[in-house]
């Protein structure tokens, strides 16, 4: 497998981005994809949503990581690699899905049920 240069622009990223916040009750944004998460936040985060959501949208950063955390930075101010937004709120990364879980919030967060 080689490196493939950045083929995305930063106004193509961010308008991705947009539309995946908005078009998606839940969407994570993290280092490969479901089958073969790139790192292990990435990989924690995606075992921490899916206890709980069986649908929801993931995007791999990758192909373009520094325009990705530029147009995520500006939706968030968090500009780590994964990040979890719910019905369009930024919710956080592993560590913050990691600790709803242990305080048993973390299904509410991701299903909206309070």
């Amino acid at each position: 497998m080689t490196f493939q240069p950045e083929s995305m622009d930063p106004e193509e990223v961010q308008s991705r981005v947009t539309e995946a916040i908005e078009n998606n009750d839940v969407v994570l944004f993290m280092k490969g994809n479901r089958l073969m998460p790139q790192c292990g936040y990435s990989a924690k985060a995606l075992e921490l949503i899916s206890q709980y959501v069986d649908e929801f949208e993931t995007v791999d950063v990758l192909p373009a990581l520094p325009h990705y955390r530029a147009a995520l930075d500006d939706k968030s101010g968090w500009e780590t690699i994964p990040q979890t937004f719910v019905d369009g709120e930024f919710i956080g990364g592993s560590d913050i899905l990691e600790e709803l879980d242990n305080r048993g919030e973390l299904e509410a967060t991701l299903t909206g049920e309070n």
